[in-house]
């Protein structure tokens, strides 16, 4: 094993890369700065860290990200194996306990014969032209972003992201909640606070009113379109709220059989149902703030805030103009970009393309014939948006979703057209799955 990978980052795609390219038989180094240093996001010093939401999203295969999924889990992917050995309830979704999560995805890594964990801040590219995978994540440190900025001579982009309040369980009042998922699913895995038409516009201006904490004088006020702070939303309207994060759609409060004006969804955040967390309720609201306005909301009085809502800037790459089609640097074709960092958002868009830069890494490393998956697959489509952006429009982060999939035949129905996606690219992976089982696992 005297050649070695060298793989920045131990963050979902930084697993994922390592995990891939160790089956290959080389030696794999992760370089992970913590625990010496943390982000101001991170603070546990398991690699695989969630920082934002505890979920990887919908299940079913015909939802985009579903189908996602799937073929990680066919590709061998080593988050797919831990979210499932640690999922918690959560209806349609896939959510874990992040702590056991992140444990889970750190002891394989640390089993695995062939790679290292170096505990230490990777701060300058080594000399030669060997191949290397940075993976730093949406929060690049300055060292980092700083070598790719002078390799790609543009300037990175960043928007902010922001992190939703968790709860204790035990801690509300669990006379004003009912537990019950959307449109009568089985499982009653949500808890729900109903609000009556007043208690929604009590707290829609207390929301209004309430303090924000200040960027930073180098941060630009730019939030990621996915994952909105619940006050950005709220001034841009009532129904922003009501048809978003607060919407009442598929639910009966059992105490009035009728559905309420406005609901907020809690999602447990461990397998002991002990934390909750606020679905889509992620905010830059000062802590006070977030004390005040959100014991407003239906049994919330004598909440205990476990983890407030937090906002941090997210750095990524323009990456139509500085990466190849299979996420090198153009600059320095030596260094694959991975996760985040490369323009893709999401825990699952992140992993998944972790996998994919650790395949590549390491075939470069072994003189062996880089892949690129299909188009008409998830994982090839997510790459297909970080090779073209339509003329006129500025890149920007995109989760998976079907409007990046190849169009269908235009004659078939919406029914049709979900099934054709689906088998289509289950049977267009086989082939690209083929040519990856020649090297070892």
């Amino acid at each position: 094993m005297s050649q070695v990978l060298h793989i920045v980052g131990g963050g979902l795609a930084g697993s994922e890369a390592a995990w891939r390219a160790s089956a290959h038989g080389i030696s794999v180094v992760i370089w992970e700065m913590k625990p010496s240093r943390y982000s101001p996001a991170h603070k546990s010093p398991d690699l695989a860290e969630l920082v934002c939401s505890n979920s990887f999203r919908a299940k079913d295969p015909y939802n985009a990200v579903g189908l996602l999924k799937e073929e990680m889990q066919r590709l061998g992917s080593i988050v797919m194996e831990a979210a499932l050995l640690t999922q918690v309830p959560a209806g349609g979704a896939l959510a874990v306990d992040r702590t056991l999560f992140s444990r889970k995805v750190t002891e394989k890594l640390e089993q695995r014969g062939n790679i290292e964990i170096r505990r230490q801040e990777f701060t300058s590219l080594p000399t030669g032209t060997a191949p290397l995978v940075l993976s730093p994540g949406p929060l690049a440190s300055d060292a980092i972003v700083s070598i790719v900025t002078k390799l790609t001579g543009a300037q990175n982009l960043s928007f902010y992201d922001a992190l939703a309040p968790i709860v204790s369980y035990d801690s509300l009042d669990h006379s004003r909640l009912f537990a019950q998922d959307r449109y009568g699913a089985p499982g009653g895995d949500y808890l729900n606070a109903p609000m009556d038409k007043e208690e929604f516009y009590i707290f829609y201006d207390a929301l209004m009113e309430a303090d924000k904490v200040k960027p930073r004088p180098f941060e630009e006020k730019r939030f990621f379109e996915g994952c909105l702070p619940i006050e950005v939303m709220a001034h841009r309207g009532i129904k922003t709220l009501t048809y978003g994060p607060m919407k009442p759609v598929g639910l009966t409060d059992p105490k009035t059989g009728r559905r309420p004006f406005a609901a907020v969804q809690l999602r447990r955040e461990n397998k002991s149902g002990t934390s909750w967390n606020l679905v889509g309720f992620q905010t830059r609201l000062t802590r006070p703030a977030q004390e005040k306005v959100l014991r407003l909301i239906p049994g919330f009085q004598k909440a205990e805030f476990l983890r407030y809502g937090a906002i941090h800037r997210n750095s990524y790459l323009d990456a139509p103009k500085v990466l190849d089609p299979y996420q090198r640097l153009l600059a320095s074709p030596n260094i694959f970009i991975a996760g985040q960092f490369s323009g893709v958002e999401g825990y699952v868009e992140s992993a998944a393309q972790g996998i994919l830069a650790g395949e590549n890494a390491a075939r470069a490393l072994t003189g062996r014939k880089l892949l690129s998956p299909p188009r008409t697959t998830a994982l090839g489509s997510l790459v297909s948006h970080l090779e073209a952006v339509a003329k006129g429009q500025p890149f920007s982060p995109s989760n998976i979703n079907f409007g990046l999939f190849p169009p269908p035949p235009s004659h078939l129905t919406r029914h049709q057209t979900q099934s054709w996606r689906l088998s289509t690219a289950r049977s267009d992976l086989d082939p690209f799955i083929r040519e990856l089982a020649s090297c070892p696992s």
